[in-house]
């Protein structure tokens, strides 16, 4: 990074012009110097954080933390040096601005680069010339191999402004012009001022943004979750981080470098498939009419519950020593209202059999008659290890009382989600019990011979079934470790009193058994394991949702468990809904309890030349007259081809010896070899994606009604450079 930054091409010599780029060069060579700065700083806060012993709970926990923050930033710096560099803006009255990927500044803390996710480089996305924000001109670079290959200088006010009208030597244009990989290209330094607006707003419930094909709806959720977690207040003091959720696994793919390239890797992705185990090997629902009585079945897992958490009708008598002791149904009724409201019900039975516990012990107490007994200061529990609690050793008799395990375990018992889910299916009574509006032959339709062979109708029903249960091994797990931490009690307390009997020093040394801090050593080796817990499992702060438009309402169900706050970033297309979207965002949204809903329209066509579009309009306008169709802003010059199904491998032969870069798609024909630079996808799963080439086939065979008018649409819309369609 000693060489100059610019390393314009002969025919871009008018630009190299010492007046336009040494100021530029100057400011660029600062921050090259302050980066390799930083990454020596960071590299030796990074060893030292990791030298540091760790220790356990929160101070573990906290170097973990900052660990994972120095080397997120750190792999930033190295990934980009200068080129973290965006471009500049030049204010009206002469001020510079430089803004990067993250915020750098100089060993004198003179600020090199500004954040592009901070309040100071919002003019640098926002200012038009309409709508110029004080900026007088604005300068974008085009990077490659560490060195400006290309830049564009864009006057916005006074005399020197510019139309709006975007020209072919625009940086946008430029960038949209170029060649596709099999990664989401860096567009940040393109961002429109409409985009902008909608990445920067704020957090506070839902914000749904709806936008045809080409607008950047993926470009905007992408760069919206990373500036949120960066600028967001309300989300830094909620917690919880991010989640993106994408429509299928290679849009995961596809994105997957920009978070990172925009100075965030701590925001998690997803497909809703994802929030449940089951949903990795789950095939799509073949009945139609089955996947719609599924769309709302998981409202019947509450019902399902709770008819596991009905108290018992009939008297328990447990024999205690030499007594007889009575549990009536007034003390299960008591001991089953012990959990806080909303605790999960394997988690929720740990609370139910401690004050069962406490039911009987304090039964046990009054039958025995040793009240005052019990009082005595000298009776004191040794070592103190029950921590003030007189009635450990009755307790921990009972909670090896065989009957009353049995009676608590069938009262309460631990359950499966996957087995709660599969008796529905299995037992058509027990699923109308528990969805009453299902009719006796819909309840008939669901069943089937292998109620665990999961399909993704069934996703939203097994995650509503984890939810209101809780972990199942958790449950199991905590429990194990309560016995054993009692019975380590046990111990302890045994051998505290044989020790103390056999104490006769003057100084009584075996009394120290009854400190606190001798008691906290004694017992700290036998602790209860949380668990590592579901990395998808929330709550989060924020969720970002792109191709909304396929959710049902069980899968927005899930997605809000997930996000108690409400706070969402929608995005979507309601004419490219494969399963009819006819009521507003709003509606639907209000459906799954979300009220609080602010919307934004994309409608500007980025992506698909003006020649595509003229041929993929009429496929969604005929089924859907109002569908939201984006103006095209480019023309390609390249008409949209046809042929015969004959002429793929052709086509897609000559079409690869002409371009040394770009990606080719084929749509709807799964014979077509996939690899790098030729992908081969169905209509579902291109959603989300761009191709420099895309070659559709047989879409009439892609089936009729608004289902089959959307797959055309969608797989037509796909290219950024040239379509071709070959008939069946």
């Amino acid at each position: 990074m000693t060489s100059s930054a610019f390393a314009l091409p002969p025919r871009l010599s008018a630009k190299a012009d010492p007046s336009l780029v040494d100021a530029d060069s100057a400011h660029l060579a600062r921050v090259a110097a302050a980066v390799a700065r930083q990454v020596g700083q960071l590299e030796e806060r990074l060893e030292a954080e990791l030298r540091k012993p760790g220790g356990g709970g929160q101070a573990t926990v906290e170097r973990d933390l900052e660990v994972h923050r120095l080397s997120a930033r750190l792999r930033t710096l190295r990934r980009y040096g200068r080129d973290l560099c965006l471009g500049r803006i030049v204010t009206t009255d002469g001020e510079r601005t430089y803004v990067g990927r993250l915020g750098v500044t100089a060993e004198d803390g003179t600020r090199l680069l500004v954040d592009w996710r901070s309040p100071a480089a919002e003019r640098f996305f926002a200012a038009t010339a309409a709508r110029p924000m004080g900026v007088a001109s604005r300068r974008r670079y085009r990077w490659s191999g560490g060195r400006i290959v290309d830049y564009w200088d864009e006057p916005l006010s006074g005399t020197a402004a510019v139309a709006t009208t975007l020209d072919e030597d625009s940086a946008l244009m430029a960038s949209l012009g170029a060649s596709r990989s099999s990664r989401m290209r860096d567009v940040l330094s393109t961002i429109q001022a409409d985009q902008d607006s909608i990445i920067r707003a704020s957090s506070a419930g839902a914000l749904v943004v709806d936008g045809g094909p080409g607008t950047g709806k993926t470009v905007v959720a992408l760069h919206r979750a990373a500036y949120l977690t960066y600028a967001d207040a309300r989300l830094a003091a909620q917690g919880g981080g991010v989640l993106v959720v994408g429509p299928h696994r290679p849009y995961l793919a596809y994105i997957a470098d920009v978070l990172p390239s925009l100075g965030e890797d701590s925001v998690r992705t997803c497909t809703v498939t994802d929030l449940v185990p089951e949903g990795r090997l789950a095939p799509a629902e073949a009945d139609p009419d089955v996947a719609r009585l599924k769309a709302d079945l998981d409202l019947a897992i509450d019902a399902a519950v709770a008819l596991y958490e009905e108290p018992p009708t009939s008297t328990l008598r447990l024999d205690v020593g030499d007594e007889q002791v009575e549990v009536t149904p007034a003390d299960w009724v008591e001991a089953f209202a012990a959990p806080e409201p909303g605790t999960a019900h394997n988690d929720a039975r740990d609370a139910v059999w401690t004050a069962l516990l406490t039911i009987v012990v304090d039964r046990v107490r009054s039958g025995s008659g040793d009240d005052e007994a019990r009082e005595d200061p000298d009776e004191f529990d040794a070592y103190g290890l029950d921590q003030g609690d007189p009635d450990a050793a009755a307790r921990t008799a009972l909670s090896r009382n065989r009957a009353l395990l049995d009676a608590i375990g069938a009262a309460w018992p631990i359950l499966e989600p996957t087995e709660l889910v599969g008796d529905l299916y299995e037992v058509p009574a027990y699923l109308r019990r528990c969805a009453p509006w299902l009719s006796v032959d819909e309840a008939a339709a669901l069943r089937r011979d292998r109620p665990d062979a999961w399909t993704v109708a069934d996703l939203p029903i097994l995650d509503a079934a984890r939810h209101r249960l809780g972990d199942p091994d958790r449950a199991r797990r905590l429990r194990g470790e309560r016995l054993r931490r009692e019975a380590h009690l046990a111990r302890m307390r045994e051998v505290a009193e044989d020790l103390m009997a056999a104490d006769d020093t003057e100084l009584h040394v075996m009394s120290m058994l009854r400190g606190q801090d001798l008691r906290e050593e004694l017992v700290g080796n036998v602790t209860e394991d949380a668990g590592a817990g579901d990395r998808l499992a929330g709550p989060f702060a924020h969720v970002v949702v792109d191709e909304a438009q396929e959710l049902t309402d069980a899968e927005w169900r899930a997605l809000l468990r997930r996000c108690p706050s409400g706070s969402l970033t929608v995005v979507g297309d309601r004419a490219q809904a494969r399963r009819g979207f006819p009521e507003a965002w709003e509606d639907r949204l209000a459906r799954v309890g979300l009220r609080d809903v602010a919307s934004a329209r994309l409608s500007v066509n980025y992506r698909t030349p003006a020649e595509v579009m003229a041929e993929a309009a009429p496929a969604i306008l005929a089924a859907l007259p109002d569908a939201n169709v984006p103006e095209s802003i480019r023309v390609s010059g390249i008409p949209v081809r046809r042929g015969a199904r004959s002429d793929r491998d052709a086509i897609l032969s000559a079409w690869l010896t002409a371009h040394e870069e770009g990606v080719a798609c084929v749509i709807g024909d799964p014979s077509a070899a996939d690899g790098d630079r030729v992908r081969s996808l169905s209509p579902e799963q291109v959603k989300g994606l761009e191709f420099d080439l895309v070659v559709v086939v047989d879409p009439a065979g892609f089936g009729g009604g608004l289902t089959g008018a959307v797959d055309r649409y969608v797989a037509m819309t796909r290219s950024t450079r040239e379509l071709v369609i070959l008939d069946g």
